[in-house]
Formats: structure tokens, sequence, C-alpha cells
């Protein structure tokens, strides 16, 4: 039993299995006797479609059909949903994007659908491919932001290339703050748009047996790329679609949403009447995969005489791509916004944000979806009032940090922060990272010829997700408790922290606990994984149904001990009639009464949580030659309570490693004129090795969260918060003796090589 405690370093239960290669991933699943499909991509980023002839290729052997997007208008498919409505500051709309699973008349970025090549193999398919004949008009592209906002630039779509014009905020009350400071800091900050770069690229599978369909897929939840295949794009009522997600190899946020891969080989599965399958290759991923990020944004803070912050002032353009991804606007705006105020007692906060098109891939959620770009202008901001003011930036932020006895505390963003004690949680990662000692490391540096820095960072997450979550258990004929979950592992160690609940709340060895996760079938609803929501909302889930199934053992256990229900307590895994020694284990009870202590229960999930801590980054930087090396990394996280410190710092890990690539190597990179992806590849896109990362110190304060049962606030975004700006910060910080104040990501060895030039 103290194998699978709560708050143990337990080892992931699933690693055997994927580690002996018994892991079944999406293409591992398709039968051999299905057929292959592969999609045929525009090559340019605008361009008028005059005409499709696939009659050469439909003639090839083995070619079992050619779709194109007239194909799917005919059969009234519909288009890829977005599903957040928003207002713009006049109160209109947003404006629209049609997005077909083929394109119709238009492609507007290259790697747009064209056609769908059904096959015997996937050679094939290729193969037909090349024989599609698509005559193009091309048209006037463009990639960049600015320019796309600019008069007379090529229109994305025919109303424009402005999505929405949004706001939240007292603009008024900011102005006058602004009016009556004693400082004001400005700085021009820029989110890099990334490729996400999962390691298992995604991958779809259809069968339909000419009443509903099986879908299998590599989502992070099923159940809404269920609800928007049956409604919106079949027109069927949900029931028609059975969505299966095996083991998923990475999602960051990609594997949310609904694809047009998966609509086609749904699709095709239906009107040829044999399973279909369709698996990205790499350098299609480039070009098909939601990116993320892609922001600029104008920032203002104000400041007193005596250094408190007073308001915060910013304009952002974000980046949608060229149409609208499932939740993109949701992204840059409402959960975004939401942490502007971080951790700091500001007066109020303005932020107009502005949605822009252009003849890029779409963009939407990617691991912390909209807090790590609102933390990273909080924190380059504060550090560049630091340098303007001439006063200490670790000090700076102490005096403006919300203290711990104010909680709960209502943000300027009207946020409800149950807990944190952020002051306290800076100082230990101060001292963990040894700052008062790192002048001495600067002098040895720099003996060396090297400029050293040292960078600061505090976030705050701001979890989010389904208001619901389901959990079901039930007692198995083989003696073992098998547990349905509505969250999707995508390698996070989800089923050991089910285990470990589980375990704890029943009494049951977790040997002999199975997680059960991603069949829309056997699991009725759920809510997915995304926003770092799993722990905190599928633990409220399966302690109530826990609860549930204690209670229907303690009636099970007073007829099976004969005694009345109300004199049966239940402790360590037995119900035992009080003050006596007469007992029944849970599990033998389970066996003598099949199906009766089954349970599943939805938890309202009635509040978020806000994990937050501090991130601090030690670099070494060759002047000859531009290139960075991040030689330390500390982590001082408040992630409520621990179920696992093991796995908690392992997703912590990631999330640097992803942030540290941001900061200093990835950037997606389009040609202004053509508008092809000139990033298209690991040749072109660098992403962290091992060998770019130090070792990651992390360490943890645990202030429980007050607004769920379990304590716990959530941790699977808190890596890629924190560390963009504690990397960039200590970048400036290094550079700061040759007059560098400001250094955009990624941070390469060239943008570095020339502002040292340039300075």
């Amino acid at each position: 039993m103290t194998k699978f405690g709560v708050a143990q370093p337990v080892r992931r239960v699933e690693d055997p299995r994927l580690l002996l290669g018994l892991g079944r991933y999406t293409d591992d699943i398709a039968p051999e006797a299905g057929l292959h499909g592969y999609v045929l991509r525009s090559p340019y980023a605008a361009a008028k479609i005059v005409s499709i002839d696939v009659t050469e290729a439909a003639s090839l052997p083995g070619v079992a059909a050619i779709y194109t997007g007239a194909d799917l208008a005919a059969d009234n498919i519909g288009n890829i949903p977005c599903m957040v409505p928003l207002k713009n500051r006049d109160g209109t709309p947003r404006a629209e994007s049609p997005r077909p699973a083929l394109a119709q008349g238009f492609v507007r970025h290259v790697g747009d659908p064209v056609a769908f090549i059904v096959a015997d193999n996937i050679q094939t398919a290729r193969d037909a491919a090349e024989a599609v004949l698509v005559d193009y008009e091309a048209l006037p592209a463009v990639t960049d932001m600015e320019a796309a906002l600019a008069p007379g630039a090529p229109a994305v779509w025919p109303a424009g290339n402005q999505v929405f014009d949004w706001e939240i905020g007292d603009k008024a009350k900011v102005d006058d703050l602004f009016a009556n400071a004693a400082h004001v800091t400005r700085l021009r900050i820029v989110n890099n748009r990334v490729v996400v770069n999962s390691m298992e690229a995604r991958a779809a599978f259809a069968a339909y047996d000419g009443e509903r369909w099986t879908l299998t897929t590599n989502t992070q939840g099923g159940w809404g790329i269920k609800s928007m295949l049956a409604q919106m794009i079949f027109h069927e009522k949900p029931e028609k679609f059975r969505v299966i997600t095996p083991d998923v190899g990475g999602g960051f946020g990609m594997k949310l949403f609904l694809y047009a891969e998966q609509i086609l080989v749904c699709y095709a599965a239906r009107k040829l009447g044999v399973p279909v399958r369709w698996a990205s290759e790499r350098g299609e991923a480039f070009l098909s995969d939601s990116m993320g990020r892609d922001q600029i944004s104008d920032a203002e803070l104000g400041l007193d005489a005596d250094h408190k912050f007073l308001g915060l002032r910013i304009r952002t353009l974000a980046g949608m791509g060229a149409y609208l991804s499932n939740f993109a606007p949701f992204i840059p705006t409402m959960a975004g916004t939401k942490v502007l105020a971080s951790v700091y007692d500001f007066k109020a906060i303005y932020a107009n944000v502005i949605g822009v098109f252009t003849n890029t891939v779409p963009v939407d959620a990617y691991r912390g979806a909209g807090r790590p770009e609102s933390n990273y202008l909080v924190e380059r901001i504060i550090d560049a009032a630091a340098a303007e003011l001439g006063v200490d930036r670790v000090e700076l932020r102490r005096r403006n940090m919300v203290p711990q006895s104010a909680m709960p505390y209502v943000s300027a963003m009207s946020q409800p922060y149950d807990s944190g004690a952020f002051e306290t949680v800076m100082d230990a990662a101060l001292e963990l990272a040894d700052w008062h000692g790192f002048p001495a490391r600067q002098a040895a540096a720099k003996a060396r010829g090297l400029r050293r820095g040292i960078g600061l960072a505090y976030y705050l997450e701001a979890t989010g997700g389904a208001a619901t979550e389901r959990a079901e258990i039930r007692f198995a004929e083989d003696g073992f408790v098998d547990v349905y979950v509505g969250t999707q592992s995508t390698g996070q160690g989800h089923e050991t922290a089910y285990v470990q609940l589980t375990a704890a709340q029943l009494g049951v060895d977790g040997e002999k606990i199975r997680v059960h996760q991603g069949d829309t079938d056997s699991i009725p609803t759920g809510g997915g994984t995304g926003g770092a929501r799993s722990l905190y909302s599928e633990g409220q889930a399966l302690l109530v149904t826990s609860s549930a199934v204690i209670e229907k053992g303690k009636t099970q256990a007073g007829e099976y001990l004969e005694a009345a229900a109300t004199d049966i307590v239940f402790t360590e895994g037995k119900f035992t009639i009080a003050g006596t020694d007469r007992a029944v284990d849970i599990l033998t009870l389970a066996a003598a009464k099949p199906g009766a202590l089954d349970a599943a229960e939805i938890a309202n999930i009635d509040a978020h949580t806000f994990p937050n801590g501090c991130h601090i980054a030690e670099v070494e930087i060759d002047p000859e030659t531009g290139t960075t090396r991040v030689v330390n990394y500390v982590v001082m996280d408040d992630v409520g309570k621990a179920v696992n410190p093991m796995i908690v710092r392992g997703q912590v890990h990631g999330g640097v490693a992803q942030g540290i690539g941001q900061a200093i190597l990835e950037k997606v990179s389009y040609d202004s004129d053509s508008g092809q992806l000139v990033s298209g590849s690991f040749m072109d896109y660098a992403i962290p090795r091992a060998d770019d990362l130090p070792d990651i110190q992390v360490e943890f304060i645990e202030v429980p969260c007050a607004t769920n049962p379990l304590g716990v606030k959530g941790a699977g975004e808190a890596g890629a918060v924190g560390s963009p700006p504690a990397a960039i910060n200590a970048i400036i910080h290094a550079l700061s003796e040759d007059g560098i104040t400001a250094v955009d990501m990624p941070a390469t060895p060239e943008s570095i090589w020339r502002a040292l030039q340039a300075a």
C-alpha cells in the first residue's frame, strides 16, 4: 500500500508497458486490409483554384478514390468550426473564416488541403497525388501581422485581415493612472511563432459499418471531436460516432482540435465501405498542425514615486493564421489576459487585443495557451522598468507582490486567487540558485572571455477546461478495480496519479487498479486534457466516485456481516462493524456482491487553480559567436499538494525545455514574398536537444489550494510559462554591460552577434 501512497514519488505504472514496446498508438492499430489516404496540399500561400483534374490519377492501378472540395460540398460536409464567439469593442461579432476539409475555390496557406487520395498503399497514393492536375492562379500573400494590417495589404479574406478588435479592463481608469504616474516604462515584446513538434505525429483511422463510424485518432480527449464530427460536419446524431484514443505521444494543446484529416478518413470510409487510415509525415506536420504563440505587444507599465505598480496598458497583435482553429480567438483574449496581473498588486489593467489573418498555418493553444505570453510580457517589462529606474529587479518585484496575508485576493483582472506565498517562493528560489554568489561566477566567466547573466521570472498560471468531470469505478471479475476517466493522457503519467488517488481512497493495492481512458463508448462524457486541468478535475471526480463506492459498500457490508449499515465503518480497505474485529475487505465484498459497489459520478469543477513559482536562469554567452549556453536553471514551484513529486518534476523539466527552445532556438520563418515556410524541417527549425539544456533543479513549496479537496493546483504547463522570460532576462543581463537593453525571442547566435556588433 505504501508503494502507491499519495505524495510519494511512485515510479510511473505505464512505463514498463511503453518501454517494452507494448504501447499502442493510432498508426499501430489499423488493419492491413484498410486503405491509405494521402493529402495533396497547396504549394501556394494564396491562390485561386481554377480547376482540378483527377482523371489520370484516378485511373492508376490501386487508386480507390480521389476526393476534392467539390465532392465534400456536394455531400453537404460541414466546415471545421471555430467554437469561440467573440465580440469586438464596438459590439459587432468577430470575422469568420469558413474552413472546409478540402479547399473550395481558394487556398490560403502553403499546406492547405486540396485533394484526398485513397489507395491500396501509401506509395500508390503519393504517386497518384503527383498525377492530380491543379491549375492555380497565384495571388499576393502576406505573412507578417503588421504588414497584414497596413493599407493596401493583400486580403487573406475578402472582408480584410482583421479578425477581431477586443478589449478588457477599465480603459478610463488605466489612462488616469498613467496620467498621474511618476514613471512609465514602454516595451515592444515579440512572442515568436513556434511549431509544436510532438514526438508522435497526428494520425487517424476510420471504419464505417453502414450505421456508425469508429474513428481511432490521437487526441487530447475524443468527446469534443465526436461532437463536432457528428453535429457540425456530418450532421448526424452523436451516437453515430465512436472515437477511440489509444496511447498518445505528446499533445501540448495541438491534439485538442478537429483537423481536416479526421474528417477525410471518416468521409472516405463511408463512401468506400472500407477502413481508411492516414498518418502525417514530419514535414507535413509543419504545414498542417496548429502552431503556437505568434504575438506582438506594445506594453506600458506605470509606477508611482515609491515604485509601486499602478497600471498596465497593452496593445497586442495576435496571429490567427489563414483560418480560425477551434479555439484560436480564446487564447490571446480570455485565456491569456486573465493572468496579466500575475502575482502583483496592480491597481488596474487594460488590454486591447487585435486578431490578424495571415497566409500562414492556423494558430491555436500551445502549452500554456496565452498564459506564457502574458507572463513573458509582465516579467520582461518589470526587468526593463528596474533597469530604467536603477533599482534592484528582485526588490522591485518584492515591493509589488501580493502578500500571503491578503489571500484570498481578487486581482486587477478579477481573478480570485485562493492561496499563494509568492515572496516566500521567490526567496527560496534565490537561495537555491545562489543569487548572491553570482558576481563571483560572472567574474570567472569574464576571465574566460564570456558574458554571464542571471535572470529571474515569477510566473502565475491559471488552469482551465470543462466545468465538470466524470469518473467511474467498477470491480472486475478478475479481482481488479477498473477506473474509467474522462481525461486523456498524452504522456503526463495520468495512470500513475489516478492509481495513487484510487488506492488511497479505497485502500486497494495499486497493482490491482487499472485505468481506462480514451473510448467515447465506454466513457460517455469527459472534459479531456488541456489547461493543466487533469489532476484537479479528474481527482475531484475520483474522490466523489470513491465516496459513492464506500457508501454503497457500507450497505452491502451490513448485509454481508449481518449488521446495520449505520454501524459499518470503512478504513484501510476494510468495512468493519464498529467496536468489533468483524470485517470484510473491499475486494472480497465486491466479489461476493458483483456490481453492487460499482459507481459513476460527475464532479462540478467550481473553481480554477493558480499554480505559481519562480524560475531563475543563468547563461553564458560567447561574444565572438553569439552562442548562448544555459549553465544553471532553478525552479521553485507552488503547485499545491504534489500527488507524485517525481512526475511533477518531470512535467516541469519538459516545460522548461520547451520554453528554453522558444527563447533561444525555435523560429518559424516565412518568405515575405512567396509565403513559403522557410523553416519547414528540422534542417531549418531547431528544437532543444539534451546538450542545449542544463540540469534543471525543481523544488516545491506546497501551499495547498483552498478550492478543491485535494489541495492541488496543476503543473502540466508551469515549466513552459516561467522559462521564456527567465532565459531572456538572463541574456539581457549578460549583455547589459554592452548597453543592450532588449533582445527578442529567439535569441539565436546570429541575433545576439548582430546586437553586439550594433552595440
